[in-house]
């Protein structure tokens, strides 16, 4: 297999689990060191663990714990990315969480969590990335951010969870114009209906599962890995004059909501 990250270097946040995971995966597969962050606990700390196992003997493959709501542990991801592997090529804001709620009465708690991990966390971490890309010799970089149907789209449950993944995808759109000038391409990746931890229990129920299949033209559900050949894409020079984009990966389910 020919191996388009030969020599990268990679930081993703959320990367134990999920679609963090199955990009880290991939980016190892494709001849990139990685550098993932997580949430700091035993749970998270396991799930790395399994990372390694399942990347295999002599992985390029670092950890970085830390709560991606807080600046600092984007800055540290790409300090410790930096160290570890001399530069930082690539970098995937992935981290989130989704917790359906009904508007009416959706406490703020859960409203300023989902905002400050989902859009302050990804801008932050973001312009960690940014910073150290453009300083590097020499300057560039591709950085992608996990955005989600739902930048486009509205969902009852949702009403806190989909402005922040707008936010994502706008937040791709007006780095690539402030970071061109740096060879720093920013790209936006949309996921559709893809089952992770944070909607296995929701899709578990078969009478869900089978609407939500029946409304996708390829028939299925996504899975994390279908996110890995897109995200390898943005990262690597087959993109290279690509930035400002957006790209869905959701099993035509988008064209098909009419």
């Amino acid at each position: 297999m020919t191996k388009l990250l030969e020599g990268k270097v990679a930081a993703i946040t959320g990367g134990t689990t999920g679609i963090g995971r199955a990009i880290a995966l991939e980016y190892i597969e494709h001849g990139a060191s990685v550098a993932v962050n997580h949430f700091p606990g035993d749970k998270s700390a396991s799930q790395f663990e399994s990372l390694v196992r399942e990347a295999g003997e002599g992985a390029a493959l670092i950890a970085v714990p830390g709560d991606i709501s807080n600046p600092e542990s984007g800055q540290e991801l790409v300090a410790k990315a930096v160290e570890k592997f001399g530069k930082l090529d690539i970098f995937v804001s992935n981290a989130g969480v989704c917790q359906f709620a009904d508007f009416l009465t959706m406490s703020p708690d859960l409203v300023n969590h989902t905002i400050s991990t989902n859009l302050n966390g990804a801008f932050f971490a973001v312009q960690a990335a940014a910073q150290q890309m453009s300083k590097q010799s020499p300057p560039g970089g591709s950085i992608i951010g996990i955005s989600s149907i739902s930048a486009l789209v509205g969902g009852a449950g949702q009403t806190h969870y989909t402005p922040t993944k707008a936010g994502v995808l706008s937040l791709m759109q007006s780095t690539a114009c402030a970071l061109g000038k740096y060879n720093i391409r920013c790209n936006a990746l949309l996921p559709g209906t893809i089952r992770t931890q944070l909607n296995d229990e929701d899709l578990a129920q078969d009478d869900k599962r089978k609407y939500m299949e029946g409304r996708i033209p390829l028939g299925r559900l996504g899975q994390p890995k279908d996110l890995a050949g897109p995200a390898v894409f943005l990262a690597s020079d087959l993109s290279s004059y690509v930035t400002g984009a957006q790209l869905l990966v959701d099993g035509g389910l988008f064209v098909n909501l009419q």
